[in-house]
């Protein structure tokens, strides 16, 4: 049932807007896209600021990281502690640029997406909400976050 409606997604989204979209979906793989953004290595510490800033990804709003210095971290999304034991790197690169396209409905916004987007003001409008390299950064950062960092 996910796949088909994933498939649907893509099919939708390849008729609709496929040549303005920021990443090509045949590159997406099932429920990842492995193909970085970039051709430069995402940095785990700009990472963690894009995390917690409350001007970019503002990721604390919904998620909490055990150990993170940030006070009011949310509980809306799951708690990414230990996220790179569930998830591949390019299983999170897709669910930060658009989550839509793996949970249909999802509150989560999408970061990384520049078409089909509502309540976006008029100069923001066709701008993702991160750039490609902070979303490569938020990657390697969430990457490094799994239960044997503290070995």
């Amino acid at each position: 049932m996910i796949r088909t409606a994933l498939l649907v997604l893509l099919i939708l989204s390849a008729c609709t807007e496929g040549k303005n979209a920021l990443v090509d979906p045949a590159l997406i793989q099932g429920d990842s896209l492995p193909t970085p953004l970039t051709e430069a290595v995402g940095d785990p510490e700009r990472g963690q600021l894009v995390f917690s800033d409350r001007d970019t990804g503002h990721c604390v709003l919904c998620h909490v990281i055990d150990g993170l210095d940030v006070s009011f971290q949310g509980g809306v999304g799951p708690d990414l502690t230990y996220v790179a034991d569930r998830l591949s790197p390019g299983q999170l690169r897709l669910r930060i640029v658009d989550y839509q396209l793996v949970r249909p409905g999802t509150l989560m916004p999408s970061y990384y997406r520049n078409h089909d987007l509502y309540q976006v003001a008029e100069t923001f409008t066709g701008d993702p909400i991160l750039t490609a390299e902070q979303v490569e950064d938020l990657v390697a950062y969430l990457s490094v976050l799994d239960s044997h960092e503290d070995e």
